[in-house]
């Protein structure tokens, strides 16, 4: 790589860091200001009739308060300490939920109490998820929920957890919302995913503690299609994803800060996709720990034609977590109007059933991430993976001071494994087994930077820390690993199909050392 390449590639990078901060900033000034006044006027839930012994069903009487505040030109529905159980409750504009100390929201355990709801907006998750809320809102503006109580969907009742996931109700529910607020309050044991935001504008989620372990696909999480979000100082330990974006529409999902949260998953900590037709820009992560986490810690990921861009990722503590970074651009090329029907045995995707009109989307891009100040323990021997597709690479990524230590234990039968391609199969690391580095496994790639990258492991391995395959434009500056044992032929570094080889080699005499 020549030295004009360098300036380039550290211009692009800058500017990078430029831009996503600028729209950092805007966003906080925009999203600070979401549902902070305090409504004019507070309607009480026992006043209209409701009554707090976790056995009465309630939903006429609180939909009744909730109405009636909007009818007043909105203000605050109070719910002092008590149980409250009931099915579906509809949001109006300029209404904020307030939950004491000691209140909880409780749903109802019979399906017959959450009304099926098909909104207007036409997505992916509209045509083949759920239809059930316990708390749900369309198209409302200036709404909130907060307080230091509890939203507890009984999510592990037997009649939930006997249901497919189509029928389990969402905890939350809002769509094409904007000005939206939820603080302080808890979430717990969601039958389906704990809450889904999708195509809202302006959105704060902030101190709240999500804890759903009791049913599958418990998200902790899910932003859709949303733009102007912010999500700080949360608490959340989730059966599924902990925090996940997703666009299962055109709209991409923009401007999204999250930041000082705990993090604990059964599948992903901090994922992008794998729903991603219209793809995600300008997202910073910050500030985060992410503990005992079954799958990827971050995981990046454009496989439904979206473009992945303008992600900035920085320090990120994760401990007990299977896998580091997981970063993937493949070709699912799932469209928003589609049936997905289950996969038959046989078969490694499901049929994807179009609606008419609708073409199958492209492959999509993935470019501009720096990921930076991780470190992460308790990785297992599979290794990190960052793949393109042959023809559609991956582009202008940076890794940097990162510092990691793997399980190891890869034999010498790793060393040399062709890894497949699996365009179309499902995004997780797993995808492609056990890779041929013990550290990052790069494939279709332009534009890769590794900087004052230090990567170790536990148990003997065999295999090179760095394995590279069809990457153009390879930097190295302060990438030290731990060499494979001794004995073995393994060099740390291996690569193949790789342009500016003479840049690398510079490197690799300055890195490949044994420590």
């Amino acid at each position: 790589m020549t030295r004009r390449q360098n300036m380039c590639i550290s211009r692009i990078t800058r500017s990078l860091v430029a831009v996503i901060a600028a729209a950092l900033l805007s966003m906080i000034f925009v999203v600070a200001s979401v549902a902070t006044e305090t409504p004019a006027s507070t309607y009480c839930v026992t006043d209209h009739g409701a009554v707090a012994d976790g056995k009465t069903l309630n939903t006429a009487s609180l939909q009744k308060t909730i109405d009636a505040c909007a009818a007043g030109g909105g203000g605050t529905v109070h719910f002092p300490a008590g149980r409250y159980l009931t099915g579906t409750l509809f949001l109006r504009d300029r209404v904020t939920l307030h939950l004491d100390a000691g209140s909880v929201i409780l749903g109802s355990t019979e399906l017959k109490d959450y009304p099926p709801r098909t909104p207007a907006f036409r997505s992916y998750a509209n045509i083949n998820y759920v239809d059930k809320s316990l708390i749900y809102a369309e198209r409302v503006h200036d709404v909130a929920i907060i307080g230091r109580g509890v939203i507890d969907g009984q999510g592990g009742a037997k009649t939930f957890l006997k249901q497919p996931y189509k029928k389990r109700p969402f905890l939350i529910r809002m769509i094409e919302c904007k000005n939206v607020a939820l603080r302080d309050i808890t979430l717990q044991n969601s039958s389906m995913w704990v809450q889904h935001y999708l195509g809202c504008e302006n959105l704060l989620i902030d101190g709240i503690t999500v804890h759903s372990l009791v049913n599958k696909n418990n998200d902790g999480i899910d932003i859709d299609s949303c733009d102007r979000v912010r999500i700080a100082n949360c608490d959340i330990v989730a059966e599924d994803d902990a925090i996940v974006l997703k666009s299962t529409t055109p709209r991409p999902c923009r401007r999204v800060t999250i930041t000082n949260c705990t993090l604990s998953s059964q599948c992903q900590a901090l994922k992008l996709g794998t729903e991603s037709v219209g793809g995600f820009e300008d997202i910073t992560i910050s500030n985060c720990v992410v503990y005992d986490t079954r799958l990827s810690g971050i995981a990046l990921i454009s496989v439904d034609g979206g473009k992945l861009e303008r992600v900035l990722i920085t320090n990120i503590t994760m401990v007990n977590t299977r896998s580091a970074i997981f970063i993937r651009l493949g070709n699912r090329a799932r469209p928003y109007l589609a049936t997905y029907l289950p996969k038959r045995p046989g078969e490694s995707v499901g049929t994807v059933v179009v609606e008419e009109g609708m073409k199958l989307p492209g492959v999509g891009s993935l470019r501009n991430v720096i990921i930076s100040n991780v470190t992460a323990t308790g990785v297992d021997k599979t290794g990190c993976a960052i793949a393109g597709l042959r023809g559609h690479p991956v582009e202008n990524i940076t890794l940097e001071n990162i510092r990691i230590t793997f399980a190891g234990g890869g034999g010498p039968e790793l060393v040399d494994r062709a890894v497949p391609e699996q365009e179309e199969l499902y995004p997780e690391y797993t995808m492609f087994g056990a890779l041929p580095a013990y550290g990052f496994y790069c494939r279709h790639v332009r534009n890769l930077r590794f900087e004052n990258v230090f990567l170790d492991y536990e148990q003997p391995e065999h295999r090179p820390a760095l394995v590279c395959d069809d990457v153009d434009g390879l930097r190295l500056d302060g990438f030290e690993a731990k060499s494979p044992v001794k004995g073995c032929s393994t060099r740390m570094i291996d690569v193949s199909n790789l342009r500016d080889l003479d840049h690398l080699e510079e490197n690799v005499e300055r890195t490949v050392e044994e420590r």
